[in-house]
């Protein structure tokens, strides 16, 4: 379900998910979904920072994607 949020913000975050609001919701509290929100967040602005300054190709050994 982490996963499935963390793939709508990177991909489709302009198009909400009740499905998924609905099933965060019946396992995380309001406070807990924020906070998740806000780690993903995060981690995409640093990876797409690291591809922008062109450390994504330093970074990782095991895969550097073609662009």
């Amino acid at each position: 379900m982490a996963v499935r949020l963390a793939e709508k913000m990177a991909l489709d975050f302009r198009s909400p998910d009740d499905g998924l609001k609905a099933e965060l919701a019946a396992h995380f509290s309001p406070a807990e979904v924020a906070e998740l929100n806000l780690m993903i967040g995060q981690y995409i602005a640093m990876g797409r920072m690291l591809v922008f300054a062109g450390g994504d190709k330093a970074a990782c050994e095991i895969y550097i994607p073609e662009y």
